[in-house]
C-alpha cells in the first residue's frame, strides 16, 4: 500500500475528500489497511495476547 497525502486548508474540506478515498478502495485494499493498523497497534502497546492464567492445585481430600 501507497502513502498518499493531501493538504487541506479545514477539516471540513478533509472530510469528503477521505471518505472518497475509502470508498474508491476495492474491499482487499481496506482490509490491508485494517491489519496494518492493527500490526501497528499490538507493537506499539507491546501488546501479548491476554489470557487467563492457569493454575494448577494439587490437594488432599479429608476423607470423613
Amino acid at each position: 500500500m501507497q502513502p498518499f497525502v493531501a493538504k487541506f486548508r479545514t477539516f471540513r474540506e478533509a472530510e469528503p475528500a477521505t471518505r472518497d478515498y475509502y470508498r474508491r478502495l476495492s474491499p482487499q485494499e481496506r482490509l490491508e489497511i485494517l491489519f496494518q493498523l492493527r500490526e501497528m497497534a499490538h507493537k506499539e502497546n507491546n501488546a501479548t495476547p491476554r489470557r487467563l492464567a492457569r493454575v494448577y492445585r494439587v490437594t488432599q481430600l479429608e476423607r470423613g
